[in-house]
């Protein structure tokens, strides 16, 4: 029979917070509880501790003025984070090569936390990191008793709380989305509700279970992947035709139920990896999912239909400039990004390929890819590729991307964005 020891939960104002990771998820999410609580944030890379003591966010996602004066302590050293009321684990869920889910960080940041709580506090241990169902209570909850010796419920609470940052989107931000909430007990999720409801104007939402919170967040990025999957074949299809898909959207759009995907190359941490931690769950489970793993095998092979599309053109391998790397527009991220699969394979195919990016980092793209980054050099190509819809390049006219050109040269507009821009008749204009 399990003892449990009753503790009074704190007022809001008095709760001590740490938030582990320190991410483009971690970091708004503690200047956020920074204006309402005692609030420390930790991550392991020491370079980003220094950078964000400087007032330097390398994410984007938080303001020099507000990352400087906002009242957190920054940390890398366990120790500072001993004793909290609340920790909120925020580190990154990617997969393997395998497209097997990596809960490496997780169980770090978990066993982390078995180290330094107090169980006498009886914390509440909060997971934002995007799992499937079950992680939080059967491995997480499960490796906090093993690690120190603790019982669950008496000495340690668990909660979850999907996150819903989208890089780059500064309007949906932490202060104005909706926040699911699940707590293993009313107490816990009145807790949740009082520290998440304090710091966003969409209010929070109660969910039902911790395991239909951590299904949520899985789903919400699979229905995109699914979505954006139907759009890439339809592109393909189109192609065989002579169509754009972006004409096709265009009309279609003007049916008031339609829903607006778009196609294009699906990267990035959250939508081209959560299906995978969904079908890891289905397989476990002795359930084949077909439509899930149909959607992720399309948008994995994009990039290189792309590619090939393009050598097919052009008719054999020439000079090719690639516009943006990133997995998505106007953010600096790299991390799971498909625009690589379209350099490789044209690389591949036999093209000379220089790549541009105005807010990657050139150190990180050479230490992760081995290519190094090109500025505008007066060099005129062969096939000029329009990757990532960063700002600068959507504005770049008719001078700007004839400069660029070779005679007879093809231009790839993956993302529509130059489709108003009128060219030389004797350029070859391409698109999905």
């Amino acid at each position: 029979m399990v003892t449990v020891r009753i503790v009074a939960l704190m007022s809001s104002s008095d709760l001590s917070i740490t938030v582990i990771g320190l991410g483009y998820v971690g970091l708004p999410l503690t200047v956020a509880l920074a204006g309402n609580y005692d609030v420390t944030g930790f991550d392991i890379d020491p370079t980003r501790i220094d950078e964000l003591r400087s007032g330097h966010d390398r994410t984007r996602e938080v303001e020099s003025e507000a990352l400087s004066s906002a009242k957190l302590r920054l940390t890398g050293d366990a120790e500072e984070c001993r004793g909290a009321d609340v920790y909120i684990v925020t580190v990154p869920t990617p997969v393997d090569e395998q497209c097997v889910p990596d809960l490496g960080a997780v169980m770090s940041a978990t066993r982390m936390i078995a180290k330094v709580m107090d169980p006498e506090r009886r914390p509440t241990i909060v997971y934002e990191s995007t799992v499937y169902p079950g992680v939080t209570e059967d491995i997480c909850g499960t490796e906090i008793e093993r690690a120190g010796g603790f019982v669950r419920g008496r000495d340690f609470r668990l909660g979850y709380s999907p996150e819903r940052i989208n890089p780059g989107d500064r309007e949906h931000s932490i202060d104005r989305i909706t926040k699911v909430i699940a707590g293993e007990d009313d107490e816990v999720t009145d807790q949740l509700a009082a520290i998440y409801g304090s710091i966003t104007s969409g209010g929070v939402f109660r969910a039902a279970s911790i395991k239909a919170a951590e299904a949520a967040k899985v789903i919400e990025n699979a229905q995109r992947d699914i979505n954006i999957a139907f759009m890439n074949e339809v592109a393909q299809i189109l192609s065989k035709v002579g169509v754009s898909v972006w004409d096709v959207l265009a009309a279609a759009r003007t049916k008031w139920n339609f829903l607006p995907f778009e196609p294009g190359l699906v990267g990035g941490h959250c939508i081209g990896v959560d299906p995978y931690y969904l079908s890891h769950l289905a397989k476990g489970l002795g359930h084949h999912p077909q439509v899930i793993l149909a959607g992720r095998k399309t948008n994995d092979r994009m990039g290189r239909w792309i590619a090939d599309s393009l050598h097919q053109r052009r008719g054999g391998p020439g000079k090719a400039l690639v516009l943006g790397l990133t997995f998505k527009e106007n953010v600096p991220d790299l991390r799971n990004s498909r625009a690589f699969d379209v350099v490789q394979r044209l690389q591949e195919l036999g093209h000379e390929v220089e790549v541009r990016d105005p807010l990657a980092d050139p150190s990180e793209v050479e230490r992760e890819y081995r290519l190094k980054v090109s500025k505008p050099n007066g060099n005129r190509y062969d096939l000029v590729v329009g990757a990532v819809a960063h700002t600068p390049y959507r504005s770049l006219g008719a001078d700007d991307l004839s400069a660029m050109l070779r005679p007879k040269a093809t231009i790839a507009d993956l993302k529509g964005m130059w489709s108003k821009v009128e060219l030389d008749p004797a350029v070859d204009r391409w698109t999905l």
